[in-house]
């Protein structure tokens, strides 16, 4: 399974605002022995995401889109989604209770706020979704042609994506090695690994750890098993975290 995550906001171009989201659903999805194809920040620009929607649903076997929804004039996504597939928005009798349920939830709460919703337009997605409830938040998300829409507010986004993960499974297994050795000095081992076992290995310097993480990734169990027994031969390797202090000779 081929995924694309898509995440919505000015704020994270400009730097306001850390792309946690990106990072956590990579990690979810990879888990789940998902490939995470695309990671793409835009803008709250209506046309570009629906372009952009458009384009990778066309691509990949799933889109998640994070971020632009609820009522503030920024908040465009769930347009753009229903543009990107010729659809109107409007509310379902799901949504328009649950925004409703929310609601009373937050003047019971907070007796003295002066809240003032369009329930119509905060329940709307694309018709002919299926309508995806926001527990912890207010505006619902959607999946549509292969796109799941959820909030960018984080614990939203979690509990969104908990409530569909079971969705998203691949048959990538990663495992991990660490080594002293020097990056430069294990490349020709690692190239060998790749092209012997058909696998992707990948080397991440740590300085703060002292050592080299290594990657290991497939699709077959057993071309994993040999490819990481082979690195752990070859390239001085171990399965659990070294440490060399590396201005050491």
């Amino acid at each position: 399974m081929e995924v694309a995550l898509i995440t919505v906001g000015d704020e994270l171009l400009a730097g306001d605002t850390v792309n946690t989201n990106a990072n956590w659903l990579a990690g979810e999805l990879s888990d789940r022995g998902v490939a995470v194809k695309r990671v793409l920040s835009v803008p709250d620009d209506r046309a570009v995401i629906a372009e952009r929607v458009r384009a990778y649903a066309d691509a990949f076997d799933a889109v998640i889109v994070t971020g632009g929804l609820g009522g503030t004039p920024d908040d465009v996504t769930m347009e753009a989604v229903a543009d990107a597939f010729d659809r109107e928005l409007a509310p379902t009798d799901l949504t328009r209770e649950a925004v409703e349920r929310r609601l009373a939830e937050i003047r019971e709460r907070l007796p003295d706020s002066d809240v003032d919703v369009d329930v119509e337009a905060e329940a709307a997605v694309p018709t002919g979704s299926r309508p995806l409830l926001n527990d912890p938040g207010l505006a619902p998300g959607c999946v549509v042609e292969g796109v799941y829409v959820m909030p960018g507010i984080p614990d939203e986004l979690k509990a969104m994506f908990d409530s569909v993960a079971d969705e998203f499974a691949g048959d990538r297994r990663s495992r991990f090695l660490y080594t002293v050795e020097p990056e430069s000095d294990i490349v020709p081992a690692l190239e060998a690994a790749g092209e012997r076992f058909d696998v992707a290995v990948g080397c991440y310097p740590d300085r703060e750890a002292a050592h080299n993480r290594l990657k290991v990734t497939a699709t077959d169990a057993d071309a994993l098993d040999e490819a990481t027994a082979w690195l752990l031969a070859n390239v001085d390797a171990s399965e659990t975290p070294v440490r060399r202090e590396w201005g050491e000779e």
